[in-house]
């Protein structure tokens, strides 16, 4: 019998710091700070793979992107294993996905037809990836294109209000994956914009030569975003579903936007690694939760949330125990990849062990960065060659092999790795395909 009603709603490229519920000065996200005020807090939620295809495909699975295989973009994942959607359907629950999906092949324009493509989701209005968002391409059930009116956040929004509205009394899992606040940053409605003064825009300390218009942008789109997660609350709580719905809020990962000098994703930065997670449980007891916390813990810990069984294929974590708020062992690190660097990231390939205070990373060539996350929010002072963290630099280098064995990633050549799996990077590294999956029809 299914449990409390799902509504896992993610951004795409949102960083947890881009947020007021994280302090950072001059952010207008009141609907996202009331949300976190009354949700489990993971003040620590890795985007273990941050770049689209690759977090996604390990959301929907529990799986390590080595282990499913979409560790580049524009994959199809596979319909050969249970999944978020697959296990929540068989449970009982209708499913509905709404938004931006990018886990259909190199067709960004493309459509996915009804059948095991759409992973067991029943409802449906996706477009595999477009960040044209005053035009956004979608389909339905028939492969007829659509495009959302207006702002798509809103559009989408407003079709997930239609659907809650119809659930009734029957369960419903729902995913709405929004597309902002993904670059290009000036696609929002001006009146977002306006809440962010080109001279007022904050600017963390670590970017050097700040882009204030794209900040700018960034910050109005997550505005944006913030009043639909509001509309939905309080729909919610109209029809009497909020106190039996758990209410996720997430992102896929985050975005540099020029602190260190770097641009978008795939670095192993706060920035473009560190995630928001809120989860409302019915009740909304609100608590901060410190425990690192990754991409493919999500679908176990939160099917367990939901009280149903995890599959076996899962390799994330089941901390669900965190959302019960009972007593647990917190793990002491997760693990973060670039297993090969693409388009708009040239490299190096890297790993990273995240604990609840440091992040430790290494090439292929040896030790690269390390920081106090405590100390240095903004990682400004990389301690990897100081003689004073040489013990706390051995020490997390024992985690981080730990976590490549359990998971079996022996820290491949990029080459090889796509040799392996029957890829080929595309040599011109472009935007409308970044990989070629051999054998498969795009």
């Amino acid at each position: 019998m299914p449990g409390p009603n799902l509504l896992f709603v993610f951004a795409d490229q949102m960083r947890y710091h881009a947020a007021g519920f994280a302090g950072t000065p001059g952010l207008q996200t009141p609907n996202l700070d009331r949300l976190a005020a009354q949700s489990v807090n993971f003040t620590n939620a890795i985007a273990g793979i941050p770049v689209c295809t690759p977090w996604r495909a390990s959301m929907l699975t529990g799986q390590y992107p080595l282990t499913h295989g979409l560790f580049m973009n524009d994959i199809r994942l596979p319909a050969d294993r249970p999944t978020f959607g697959t296990v929540l359907k068989d449970a009982g629950y209708r499913t509905a996905y709404i938004g931006k999906w990018h886990l259909d092949g190199r067709n960004r324009g493309g459509y996915t037809p009804p059948g095991p493509r759409r992973q067991g989701f029943d409802f449906w209005a996706v477009g595999n990836c477009s960040h044209e968002y005053l035009r956004s391409l979608y389909y339905r059930e028939p492969p007829t294109p659509r495009y959302w009116e207006g702002y798509d956040a809103i559009a989408q929004t407003d079709l997930m209000l239609e659907f809650l509205k119809d659930a009734g009394a029957h369960p419903f899992a729902a995913f709405l994956s929004w597309g902002p606040p993904h670059n290009p940053y000036e696609q929002v409605p001006e009146r977002y914009k306006d809440l962010y003064p080109l001279d007022e825009v904050y600017v963390p300390p670590n970017c050097p030569e700040p882009r204030r218009k794209d900040l700018q942008g960034y910050y109005a789109h997550i505005s944006a975003l913030d009043e639909q997660v509001g509309r939905m609350l309080a729909a919610l709580e109209e029809n009497g579903q909020l106190e039996r719905t758990v209410f996720v809020f997430t992102s896929d990962h985050g975005d540099m936007l020029g602190s260190h000098g770097q641009q978008r994703k795939q670095r192993p930065w706060e920035e473009s690694l560190h995630v928001p997670l809120l989860a409302r449980m019915p009740g909304g007891q609100g608590r901060a939760e410190p425990c690192p916390i990754n991409a493919w813990d999500l679908m176990p810990t939160l099917l367990r949330g939901l009280g149903l069984k995890v599959p076996g294929t899962c390799e994330g974590l089941d901390l669900s125990a965190a959302l019960r708020g009972e007593p647990f062992a917190r793990p002491e690190a997760t693990l973060a990849c670039c297993p090969v660097a693409f388009s708009e990231f040239r490299g190096p390939e890297w790993r990273a062990a995240r604990t609840q205070t440091h992040t430790y990373v290494r090439t292929r060539q040896g030790p690269w960065l390390l920081y106090d996350n405590l100390a240095d929010p903004f990682q400004m002072t990389n301690l990897v060659d100081r003689p004073e963290a040489a013990s706390l630099r051995l020490r997390l280098d024992a985690e981080l092999d730990r976590l490549l064995a359990r998971f079996g990633d022996r820290f491949e050549d990029p080459d090889e790795l796509c040799r392996r799996w029957g890829y080929t990077r595309d040599p011109k590294g472009g935007h409308l395909g970044y990989v070629q999956q051999l054998g498969v029809e795009a």
